[in-house]
């Protein structure tokens, strides 16, 4: 898994293991074998939970988006850019239809939640901004309560973390033959955008949180394609850690991700790819 963006940790993609079958079985192949497809089956199980996650945070999105614009994508950008993040995430259209038709109010099982903001630290000093999206405040408060204390993280008063991030839009654009940061660049300066970052197989375009749409659409005019276009906090200053201590902010942040009424995490923890490709290989 959210820092260059502020760095967000992603799930890692999981090859299945080939395990030749052997002509016969002594006690310790049985053994590791079952071993080996129980972990797998693990690993599918919470790449599912967390996928499943995943479509419940963006279906969240649209609801809101609905709620506080109008259930019109081309009335609403917010909306539209909501609509756009979980059709490329796979969410099927009637899930999506059935958001737009809560959020805006029509039918029996409309919603309203409620934005929260919690500020706390893991590991080694790091800064960790949560933001929550939820029908139940109490609720939310002790998930991420008990979250960050189990995993060697704690919660932080109001207002000594959140100095540290800036409100910024983001948009994302996918690496792809004839995308360049320089092409990028040229497509958004005028829109408002601050700064274009090479991720390796991304970009990120940088703007004022008001300029998003503004940097999204310029975008769609070049005929250049992008992934989401969002506004998120970016952290002004990063903690470098090493392997040890990015284990322990990683188990923090997917902890606080797995919680129901967590919608966003962003932290200014610094993963060199050293490091990460290090952990990555080790699960």
């Amino acid at each position: 898994m959210k820092a260059k963006r502020p760095f967000r940790p992603r799930g890692i993609l999981l090859k299945p293991v080939e395990c030749p079958l052997e002509n016969y079985e002594t006690e310790e192949n049985s053994v590791s074998g079952h071993s080996k497809w129980a972990t797998t089956k693990h690993k599918k199980a919470a790449n599912d939970a967390k996928r499943g996650k995943l479509f419940a945070r963006l279906i969240k999105n649209i609801e809101v988006a609905a709620r506080t614009g109008g259930g019109d994508p081309a009335g609403n950008p917010t909306l539209f850019d909501a609509i756009q993040k979980a059709k490329r995430n796979s969410v099927p259209a009637d899930n999506i239809d059935r958001a737009v038709k809560r959020g805006s109010g029509d039918g029996a099982d409309a919603v309203n939640y409620e934005s929260i903001t919690y500020e706390g630290y893991a590991s080694g000093g790091v800064a960790v901004l949560i933001e929550c999206l939820t029908d139940n405040r109490n609720r939310a408060a002790s998930e991420v309560r008990v979250a960050l204390t189990r995993n060697g993280g704690q919660l932080a008063d109001p207002g000594s973390v959140a100095y540290l991030f800036a409100r910024k839009g983001v948009v994302e654009v996918p690496a792809a033959e004839g995308v360049d940061e320089d092409g990028i660049l040229t497509a958004v300066l005028d829109a408002g955008a601050d700064e274009v970052a090479d991720d390796g197989d991304s970009y990120s375009v940088y703007s004022d949180a008001k300029d998003v749409v503004a940097v999204r659409t310029a975008l769609q005019e070049a005929g250049i394609e992008y992934d989401s276009a969002e506004v998120q906090f970016v952290p002004s200053m990063k903690v470098e850690v090493d392997a040890d201590g990015a284990r322990r902010v990683l188990k923090v942040l997917d902890a606080l991700e797995d919680c129901d009424d967590v919608q966003n995490v962003y932290s200014n923890v610094d993963i060199p790819d050293a490091v990460l490709s290090r952990i990555q290989a080790e699960d």
